[in-house]
């Protein structure tokens, strides 16, 4: 049975990505601030994995997948984009992530010598507005763009033992995007900006989370990968 952790698993894509995972018969181990409890292989952890880096060797020994969802969404034109913002931003996006896979690394080390179903993953997740230009994203976009530069340097150096990828989606309706589809109007507004005139669902964006992690993209590392209904390719 391969081992999944999931850092912030209790809302929106993280919740997907854990539903689909117990669902196809592994075994999930989430931290979140908050808590959550599933049925099936799971253990939840309440813990602050931005504050302090999260060492999951106390409860497995190995790790085929590690995941990690923390984000935020801070709109601001450039004129008003502030130093706190921007490290905080840096700090639950970069630095969150980095952390996670450090503390962890040994884990996906121990998988990768003895795999199940091909080398350990690790999945992190970027936005549309790193690649296209998007006016009032510049903190979000800059500190999403640090995850893309670590996904490919994480890729290069534990290549060929552990694959490491990112998900870039576009507006996801999820808790953290509640105010920005909070309307009929917003959310039709939105749908219209996106080339099939939608708004992606969490199970939409973790189902390529999920992908990255199965042995189906074995030959796939370095990789960001857009689940964003076309805006980022398609006029």
């Amino acid at each position: 049975m391969r081992t999944v952790a999931i850092i912030g698993d209790s809302k929106g894509i993280g919740l997907a990505l854990r539903e689909q995972l117990l669902a196809q018969g592994n075994r999930v181990i989430g931290v979140s601030r908050t808590g959550a409890q599933a049925t099936g292989e799971y253990t939840g952890l309440v813990f602050d994995a931005v504050a302090h880096p999260c060492d999951l060797s106390s409860f497995t020994d190995r790790l085929d997948g590690l995941v990690y969802c923390p984000g935020t969404i801070s709109l601001k034109p450039v004129r008003g984009v502030k130093p706190e913002l921007m490290m905080e931003d840096f700090k639950v996006n970069a630095v969150g992530f980095l952390h996670s896979v450090q503390a962890n690394l040994k884990l996906l080390k121990a998988a990768a010598a003895q795999p199940l179903g091909g080398a350990p993953s690790v999945v992190g997740f970027s936005t549309v507005a790193v690649q296209t230009g998007m006016g009032f994203h510049a903190s979000i976009a800059a500190a999403k763009g640090a995850v893309e530069g670590l996904v490919r340097t994480m890729a290069a150096e534990f290549a060929p033992d552990i694959r490491v990828n990112a998900v870039a989606p576009s507006l996801t309706d999820t808790p953290l995007a509640a105010s920005l589809l909070s309307s009929d109007a917003k959310r039709e507004a939105s749908a219209e900006r996106h080339p099939l005139k939608r708004v992606a669902s969490a199970t939409d964006v973790a189902a390529m989370a999920g992908f990255l992690l199965s042995p189906g993209a074995s030959a796939i590392t370095g990789q960001v990968m857009q689940v964003d209904n076309g805006m980022s390719a398609v006029r």
